[in-house]
């Protein structure tokens, strides 16, 4: 039988499975709240038969939204067209495999929780997550996997998008490292204010942090576009784009059928 993730971020909603042999196959689909389990169940029924999987074989399946709004369908679509209740991340009763040493934990955001697991169970702690998607994150976990706090800071599509919409002559742009830092025309000057002022961003909090607490972390960059950061920061020590579905794994085998506590 199968596992099912599913992780519905504010951008973009990943699908993959799981299976005897690892991680069969990964596919995404923009976040659209209003989109139901029938329109779900469609386009991932045709995926899954391209890559030569059965929708039939999908025994268990594990959630994780920070978009309330498509929980109820993402629910509806594990129920009805696959005949499993699914593990939700965040539910009363669900065990996150870390702890959150906050004053509120109940607002911190699910896939914060399911990163910190995902990269616990790889790397010695403490550790620093920095997650580039929408927001860019970074997120302090200690060596016994407790969740400490962290930063949020505007993603970089958001400031890309920013400086489109607030400047009429600016136009969009593709996320790049430029040749240089000196830009020549607009299009290279904007590449080199996005791509050099997130690794300023970057490197200037992780050695803040560093600063102020004093421990030896190991920095973690995850999100759809951390790889593009490989070789131009200087305190990204790796580079790991399975956080998520890896922290998913974890907490359904901490509560699935094969890992019922």
């Amino acid at each position: 039988m199968m596992l099912l993730v599913i992780d519905s971020g504010n951008t973009n909603t990943l699908f993959a499975i799981y299976n005897q042999n690892g991680w069969a196959g990964q596919w995404r689909i923009a976040t659209d709240s209003a989109r139901t389990a029938d329109e779900y169940a469609v386009w991932f029924y045709q995926l899954m038969d391209m890559a030569g999987l059965r929708f039939a074989d999908i025994g268990d399946c594990v959630i994780s939204t920070v978009v309330p709004q498509s929980l109820f369908n993402l629910r509806n679509l594990a129920r009805r067209h696959m005949g499993v209740e699914p593990v939700i991340v965040g539910e009363v009763g669900v065990d996150l495999g870390v702890k959150v040493r906050l004053d509120n934990p109940e607002q911190v955001g699910a896939d914060r929780l399911v990163n910190a697991l995902g990269a616990a169970v790889v790397y010695d702690g403490p550790l620093i997550l920095i997650d580039s998607g929408t927001a860019t994150t970074f997120d302090i976990v200690s060596a016994d996997r407790h969740f400490e706090g962290g930063i949020i800071a505007p993603g970089i599509n958001l400031s890309m998008r920013a400086l489109h919409e607030a400047a009429a002559q600016l136009p969009r742009i593709e996320i790049k490292r430029p040749a240089a830092i000196i830009g020549t025309d607009t299009v290279s000057a904007m590449q080199s204010g996005v791509f050099w002022g997130y690794i300023g961003l970057i490197d200037g909090l992780v050695r803040r942090i560093i600063e102020e607490d004093g421990r030896p972390f190991t920095v973690v960059g995850t999100g759809g576009v951390a790889s593009l950061f490989d070789g131009a920061s200087e305190t990204i020590e790796h580079y790991d784009p399975d956080l998520t579905i890896r922290g998913l794994l974890e907490i359904w085998k901490l509560n699935g059928p094969n890992g019922q506590n």
